[in-house]
């Protein structure tokens, strides 16, 4: 199994060698596609000593060594991958030494699957109460899913997550479910994830012991809130534009909306601006006119209670 290992860094001198090195000490890993995402600490200097001692380290800049996210450095890194298959760490996370013990027998065993996800555990580089450890200290799914249902319970999380540091992937596959959407400032692994599980054969490996570690510090991502308000919505939105044109069915469609429209109203939209972002939904997405949902989700049909309380008494 020949592994291609896609790194995006940013500011990430405090962890970049450890994530490297946890990489390079597994058999499978013939490269490790590092791509230096404008850094303004020590990151590049890093690297380059790292590189001067292992061969298969690989590393690439932005045009004009900017800063474009890690959507941008992700795809920058698989386009530049050569290996068949690809996994992915983050900066400030490292492999375990099982990292791939299953997914190399697995892939061996079914030549039709596209990608084996596993379990992956918490380091914490900061102070941490115990319901905290207790809440991050294994992400994974409950039990195996079979390919066909993953979508539905990876949007309901009834059986748990998957992280990306825990897939491993074809790289044929991405022909099929294209690269991240660089608009998304986060939400973009779930956006790419789920996009996957839509169209791909995705079956489990380990999921009951970790095979990789998420440092957790004062600067991660995920703490931000916010963020993920705004890009959560832009992520249902793209999932669905792409469910419409590759003629997904239905019933994932209705899955998608659903999930969006139960965040909205949990922000308590007016009906006028529930109306002019289904008219903007309907536009951006021609075929759902043609739908059945197109009833269903219509904001005057999902308000009628509020709007005509009289004829539900």
């Amino acid at each position: 199994m020949q592994i291609s290992v896609i790194i995006p860094v940013y500011n990430a001198a405090a962890y970049i060698e450890k994530a490297v090195t946890s990489a390079l000490f597994l058999a499978e890993v013939k490269e490790v596609v590092l791509v230096n995402d404008g850094s303004t600490d020590d990151s590049l200097a890093i690297l380059q000593k790292l590189q001067q001692s292992d061969a298969r380290i690989k590393i690439y800049h932005h045009e004009n060594n900017s800063n474009k996210g890690r959507s941008a450095s992700r795809n920058l890194a698989l386009q530049k991958a050569t290996q068949p298959f690809i996994a992915f760490l983050d900066a400030d996370d490292f492999y375990l030494e099982n990292r791939f013990e299953k997914d190399s027998k697995i892939f061996a065993s079914d030549t039709t699957i596209d990608g084996v996800y596993n379990a992956i555990g918490v380091h914490f580089y900061r102070d941490f109460s115990d319901e905290e450890h207790q809440e991050l200290s294994l992400t994974t799914v409950t039990e195996p899913i079979p390919p066909k249902e993953l979508f539905g319970y990876l949007l309901n999380g009834k059986k748990g997550y998957f992280s990306i540091d825990g897939l491993t992937i074809k790289k044929e596959v991405l022909t099929t479910i294209g690269f991240f959407q660089e608009h998304l400032v986060v939400a973009e692994d779930t956006d790419w994830l789920l996009k996957m599980a839509l169209t791909s054969k995705l079956v489990a490996g380990n999921i009951t012991e970790p095979v990789a570690m998420r440092g957790v510090h004062e600067t991660n991502i995920f703490n931000q809130t916010e963020q993920y308000k705004i890009h959560r919505q832009k992520m249902y939105e793209s999932l669905i534009h792409r469910s419409f044109q590759n003629n997904i069915e239905k019933t994932k469609i209705d899955l998608l909306l659903n999930w969006l429209f139960y965040y909205r109203y949990k922000e308590k939209y007016s009906l006028m601006t529930e109306l002019k972002y289904w008219i903007y939904l309907l536009k951006s997405n021609p075929k759902l006119l043609t739908s059945s949902l197109a009833i269903k989700y219509c904001p005057i049909i999902r308000k009628r209670k509020q709007l005509f309380p009289i004829l539900f008494r």
